[in-house]
């Protein structure tokens, strides 16, 4: 009895296939009729304007542009010495949590907010004291180190 039931399930699941199939078939059928029909068929042949847009008309040759080779760089451009700011930031402690020794700093000249963390203290610091520090990469962003109190 089991054995003619898995029979029956894998014909019938056979059926299904094969109708999904002839279905699939006829949809491509009908859609292949219709595109004759219309007698469309896109873009034969593409062009792209001054605004980088498709196009089916060639672009006007006055609105081409020359590009020197030279002008084109390749990469991120080389830092120049008086690029880099200064390694040494003033701020103000907002925040710090003694028991479990981190804190944050606001830097004075752009009011960015730095974590710190009492590895990265030279000095003893408490909230709304003015320090100095410096920045470090760290896990979630820029961490701030070698804070010393501003005198």
């Amino acid at each position: 009895m089991a054995k003619s039931q898995q029979t029956f399930n894998k014909s019938e699941k056979e059926k299904k296939r094969l109708k999904k199939r002839e279905e699939k078939r006829k949809k491509m059928e009908a859609r292949k009729l219709e595109k004759e029909e219309s007698g469309k068929k896109g873009i034969e042949f593409a062009y792209v304007d001054h605004n980088g847009q498709l196009t089916d008309t060639p672009p006007d040759p006055s609105l081409k542009v020359e590009v020197e080779l030279e002008s084109i760089v390749l990469g991120i451009p080389k830092k120049e010495e008086g690029d880099e700011p200064d390694p040494i930031r003033n701020g103000k402690v907002s925040f710090f949590d003694h028991s479990k020794g981190f804190g944050f700093i606001i830097d004075t000249e752009n009011q960015e907010k730095y974590f710190t963390h009492v590895s990265g203290l030279v000095d003893t610091i408490s909230e709304n004291d003015k320090v100095t520090f410096e920045l470090k990469k760290g896990m979630r962003g820029m961490d701030a180190v070698n804070v010393t109190l501003k005198k």
